[in-house]
């Protein structure tokens, strides 16, 4: 097509990786500023939003992320899955560092555009630019609440557990043996699990379940005047938690998906011979 520059191989599966890690951050920590920081300035607080509507936007960029990035890279966008479908799903392992990198670079730079869009109103609500806005960013244990009595353990023990979850199901949506949503609607049903995820387990740590969705932003807010951003609100160091944790729980998850589901679907069964393919057929 004239005017369109062919990109193949490596290099276009980082740009899409880091494009569609973009466009996921850029609903889902827009959707966080507007709710916290915009929502405290109104008359009465709170007119901006809330947890459903934080959890309804971080699918709904989840699902618009994946439609930007499938075609080329098949959409990771998150660390913890593309190490997952290197252990389980045959993903070639000197693909993971690059896909990672990328991932996390792009929800640095939309974390960098939220920053900047949302100055005045992260400014006039939070002047010291405190834990009560740096949940825009990064997660904290029990989302910067010193009431829930979530420590960074706790916060660890839930992102282990919410993102076993993720692979589980991620891993049962897109697996062609299962039952796969047709259509094209995969990327719909993936951002639904993320909003499902955000309503059922958000409490304890804010459902991270992405490295790179959490160390990228979390980067960008350091660089832009949160001097506290690697700890939590007891002054531990916490930057670690949402990094590691959702690495072992995707493992966790996939390993769980692959030994007891996925090992005993059906084989793909080769088309008789000189028959053409039928769309039912696997």
């Amino acid at each position: 097509m004239a005017g369109r520059i062919r990109v193949s191989g490596l290099a276009g599966e980082l740009a899409a990786e880091f494009a569609g890690t973009m466009v996921l951050l850029l609903f889902g920590a827009g959707v966080v500023a507007q709710v916290v920081a915009g929502g405290g300035l109104t008359n009465p607080p709170g007119g901006l939003g809330n947890h459903d509507s934080i959890a309804w936007a971080w699918g709904l960029g989840v699902t618009l992320g994946v439609y930007v990035a499938a075609r080329l890279s098949g959409a990771h966008l998150n660390p913890a899955v593309t190490l997952s479908l290197a252990a389980f799903k045959g993903f070639p392992w000197h693909k993971v560092a690059p896909y990672a990198l990328a991932q996390t670079l792009g929800a640095f730079v939309a974390a960098l555009l939220v920053r900047w869009n949302y100055t005045e109103v992260l400014g006039r609500f939070d002047p010291g630019h405190t834990f009560k806005t740096q949940i825009v960013f990064s997660t904290l244990p029990g989302n910067g609440s010193t009431t829930f009595g979530v420590h960074e353990w706790g916060a660890f023990r839930d992102q282990v557990m919410g993102t076993a979850i993720l692979l589980i199901l991620v891993l049962a949506v897109t697996d062609l043996l299962n039952t796969p949503p047709g259509a094209n609607l995969a990327p719909f049903v993936i951002g639904l699990i993320v909003v499902a995820i955000g309503m059922g387990w958000g409490t304890n740590a804010g459902y991270a379940i992405n490295p790179a969705r959490d160390f990228g932003p979390r980067l960008a807010s350091y660089l832009t005047g949160y001097r506290t951003a690697w700890r939590d609100q007891w002054g531990n160091l916490y930057f670690w938690v949402p990094i590691v944790a959702p690495l072992i729980g995707g493992l966790v998850g996939a390993a769980f998906y692959q030994w007891v589901v996925g090992r005993f679907l059906p084989e793909v069964e080769p088309e008789p011979p000189g028959q053409v393919p039928l769309p039912d057929r696997h």
